[in-house]
């Protein structure tokens, strides 16, 4: 959730309007299991689950457009709809199934996709997916399936003509191979005396559309499928990015752009997958108590905090372990020691006038910013290097390059040291060379607080109110040097001491 928000505040950042979707899938055998095992309504159970993760979007101040519920039944008219089609167009077909499936992860695998493992708890033998590591059971029915073998040469073709498609691009190397090794068509309905909860299929009610055709349809409905003749692109399909987890890569990658092919349906154009949180360096789990409580966390560093620890350290190729002693060195050594130490530095001290220097530097600007290696190496470059990561959909990478634009404009500072070429005469008129010293670092924070707002929306917003900076100025076309120049008086209170410090020292270092 913050990484897709992220991207989706970026394009605002741009200018540019912009639909973020999250949500929950609530229908299949892994939902029908886990109600009957709390002894709740499968529908009570899905309520309670959705006000739980809508909740923890809110406090993580994700700014979606969209919260999701494949329950919806606007969402259940579109995925019937999608299913004429796809039987209109000859992509249906019934036929007897027979393969390991497994629940926790919905779908069938191959026999060469298995294998025996002894599960410690208990000593049995069980089967289980290679490639999660879940139980699989044998599973023989007859059932309705989708000729996903009739796109393979379609999806390679895509995949050639969008080699950036995936990202990271070893997962995009995976897909092509899995799907150059050969496509089965694919099982998409399940028999409803097994799987009862669920949406079904037309016009047979003895049968129960695949979790994953359901499922992958609401990006659609979200954008307003099916769509009007003439409207098709007035709600923003197709999306520019999905962000997903690296274990459904297959039913992104594969499946659903054969659904849209099928459909007649352009593709989105990116899928930004990531790599999984670990804790203590092993899969988080609540059978074993390794888990993390997202809500106490939040509690704990606040919305920005997090969602900063998430960006920066959080695996897009590799899984990254969580962990409370890295966040707290991330905020006193990045957030406190550096962005807060920064925008004290220059808006604090009281013999340089911040308005002031930006009035004198406008009206009389230096024909040598060359001079200053800050200027040349870090703050004409960082901003463009920040947006085309954010553009690859790389938030990361991005987030990266701020951190490096704080920590050269608090080198800057500190090796110009403004504070000792302070002329003794005029009053917050300490001289050429301090308002320029103190021009290019204010520059600094400000180009650094408009690339934070999808970061840290409130932190950023606090920064940019502390220097004045007008709301309309707050886009991605002022992140270069002197493109504003009416900033400078604070539109809200500095304050003293911890009152009103953009990163105060955390209350609990435990």
């Amino acid at each position: 959730m913050v990484l897709a928000d992220i991207l989706k505040r970026w394009q605002q950042v741009k200018g540019r309007e912009a639909i973020l979707s999250t949500g929950v899938d609530e229908h299949g055998l892994k939902i029908q299991k886990a109600s009957e095992k709390a002894g709740i309504e499968p529908k009570l159970f899905c309520d309670k689950g959705a006000t739980i993760f809508k909740e923890l979007a809110q406090k993580a101040d994700i700014a979606n457009d969209h919260f999701v519920r494949t329950t919806d039944e606007i969402h259940k008219d579109a995925v019937q709809y999608a299913w004429y089609l796809l039987q209109e167009k000859g992509y249906v077909y019934t036929a007897k199934h027979e393969g390991w499936y497994s629940v926790s992860d919905e779908t069938f695998y191959p026999e060469s996709a298995v294998q025996k493992y002894l599960d410690p708890p208990t000593g049995k033998k069980i089967m289980t997916s290679i490639e999660t590591g879940s139980e699989v059971e044998w599973a023989s029915e007859t059932n309705y399936h989708f000729k996903l073998s009739a796109f393979r040469e379609e999806l390679l073709d895509f995949y050639k003509e969008n080699p950036e498609w995936i990202f990271p691009a070893s997962r995009m190397d995976d897909v092509v191979r899995e799907v150059e090794s050969g496509l089965d068509d694919l099982s998409i309905s399940r028999p409803t005396e097994r799987l009862s909860w669920g949406i079904r299929v037309p016009q047979d009610e003895t049968q129960t559309v695949y979790v994953w055709l359901d499922a992958l349809m609401n990006y659609a409905t979200k954008a307003g499928y099916p769509w009007p003749p003439g409207t098709e692109l007035s709600g923003g399909w197709p999306a520019d990015c999905h962000v997903i987890g690296k274990d459904i890569v297959r039913f992104h990658c594969i499946y659903w752009p054969a659904f849209l092919m099928a459909l007649g349906l352009p593709l989105p154009k990116k899928i930004l997958t990531h790599a999984h949180w670990t804790l203590g360096g092993s899969k988080m789990s609540k059978s074993t108590g390794k888990v993390v409580d997202p809500f106490s966390a939040l509690e704990r560093f606040g919305p920005d905090t997090m969602r900063f620890f998430l960006a920066y350290d959080g695996g897009l190729q590799n899984d990254a372990d969580y962990d409370n002693v890295r966040i707290i060195l991330r905020y006193n050594k990045i957030l406190h020691g550096g962005f807060g130490n920064l925008a004290s530095r220059v808006l604090r001290f009281q013999k340089w006038s911040v308005r002031g220097a930006i009035e004198r530097v406008s009206h009389n600007p230096p024909s040598h910013w060359e001079y200053y290696g800050f200027y040349r190496n870090t703050l004409s470059a960082i901003p463009s290097l920040v947006a085309d990561a954010l553009d690859s959909c790389d938030p990361r990478k991005a987030l990266r390059h701020l951190v490096v634009l704080m920590n050269a404009s608090n080198q800057f500072i500190a090796e110009s040291s403004p504070w000792d070429k302070i002329l003794p005469f005029g009053p917050r008129e300490p001289g050429v060379e301090v308002d320029e010293i103190i021009f290019l670092a204010v520059e600094g924070l400000r180009i650094s607080g408009i690339l934070l707002q999808p970061y840290m929306p409130n932190k950023a917003k606090m920064l940019l109110d502390q220097l004045g900076v007008a709301e309309s100025r707050r886009t991605f076309e002022f992140c270069q040097l002197a493109a504003d120049l009416d900033y400078g008086v604070p539109l809200i209170p500095l304050g003293r001491k911890h009152e009103g410090v953009l990163f105060p020292p955390l209350p609990s270092q435990e």
